[in-house]
């Protein structure tokens, strides 16, 4: 078979293969069988609330295994298409044929990441909250960057998203800002953007222009509801009230609405300050830090833990997940995947979903790359 060709097959395999790995297919297979018997005894609709979860994982298995089989099929029948085609001599049904297995492979590029979801919390909506680094202007005005960056990534894949706590920055920028994005799958696409994200350009505040770095954290954590049972001591709780700041209009208020919570045996800061209710802020609140909590215990499960831990609490050199170089140079580099963009402007604009793909497949295979940071 032609060599084009040849390496869609192999790039449609890759593709099957990771999901088939994250599904654990056999087990998985096994799975769908039980569920479907379950769904035809009556007596599972006796519990509405346990049923309703029998079929939101029988629909996603069900979805996930069809979509591989499918593909595989097709690939099959278009391989054996572009062979014949090839015997005969007829080049303009072989490109056909090729033509098709392209698409095949975007397809199978495409599904295998919504298959990559099968997290518990991954269909949620999710929490993202930016943190200036040290530095100052540099840094605030950095973590603004990231602020719009995933506000216009949301936006772009069709999802809603919320402001929920805004701190202007003491000249320009932000020192810190969450916000609610509201869709399907929203937490499991944005999780793998926590850590430390690193700025190499010259300063628009530097007199000199001179070239200056800065770094800002990101931490993704999902939207929970009652149906996840978070027990809270209510005097581990300080709970601060203050006035609404930030760059205008949504962001400002002129009464002490705003809420800080701080839970004292994890150290988890949260606030909100969407609404002009001083008690709405704090059942925000309340829920932000229910779902921190949350997030945290699906950590503990994680080899990566204590390397997640440490890129929240060192907002700095070396612990960066993510490098933005806009001079002397433009590149944008993970430094988990190895995955690069020679266009920053883009990445910045919200074109992420390549830098999400490989650290959502990353977090199936297990495979770990020596990447070298940009200067």
């Amino acid at each position: 078979m032609r060599a084009d060709a040849q390496s869609l097959v192999e790039r449609i395999d890759a593709a099957l293969n990771l999901v088939k790995m994250s599904l654990d297919w056999d087990r998985a297979l096994r799975r769908l069988d039980e569920l479907n018997a379950r769904v035809e005894d009556p007596k599972l609709w006796d519990n509405p609330k346990k049923a309703e979860e029998v079929m939101r994982e029988r629909r996603r298995l069900d979805a996930a295994i069809s979509t591989v089989k499918e593909i595989d099929a097709d690939k099959s029948g278009t391989v054996e298409l572009i062979e014949l085609a090839e015997m005969e001599g007829d080049e303009g049904l072989a490109d056909e044929g090729v033509a098709s297995l392209k698409a095949l492979a975007d397809r199978a590029d495409k599904d295998k990441v919504s298959a990559l979801l099968s997290g518990e919390a991954d269909p949620l909506d999710t929490f993202i909250e930016i943190h200036a680094g040290a530095g100052g202007t540099e840094s605030q005005d950095w973590a603004e960057m990231l602020f719009r960056m995933y506000s216009r990534w949301a936006e772009q894949r069709g999802y809603k998203v919320d402001t929920i706590e805004y701190q202007a920055g003491d000249t320009a920028g932000i020192k810190s800002a969450t916000i609610m994005v509201k869709g399907e799958n929203a937490y499991g696409y944005a999780k793998t953007e926590s850590g430390v994200h690193r700025l190499v350009r010259i300063s628009p505040y530097d007199s000199s222009a001179r070239r200056h770095t800065s770094f800002s954290s990101v931490w993704v954590y999902p939207v929970i509801d009652d149906s996840f049972e978070i027990d809270i001591n209510p005097a581990d709780l300080k709970i601060d009230t203050y006035r609404a700041s930030g760059a205008g209009g949504q962001h400002v208020n002129t009464t002490d609405s705003a809420v800080r919570i701080t839970h004292a045996p994890s150290g988890i800061v949260v606030a909100s300050q969407v609404d002009r209710s001083q008690h709405k802020n704090r059942e925000i609140a309340m829920g932000m830090l229910k779902a921190r909590l949350f997030e945290a215990e699906m950590r503990k499960r994680e080899e990566a833990a204590s390397a997640e831990h440490a890129a929240k609490t060192d907002i700095g050199w070396g612990h960066q997940i993510r490098s933005y170089v806009l001079q002397p140079y433009q590149m944008v580099k993970d430094l988990r995947t190895g995955v690069t963009s020679p266009t920053p402007a883009d990445v910045l604009d919200g074109d992420l979903d390549d830098f999400i793909a490989a650290a959502l497949a990353q977090r199936v295979t297990g495979e770990a790359v020596s990447v070298e940071d940009v200067d």
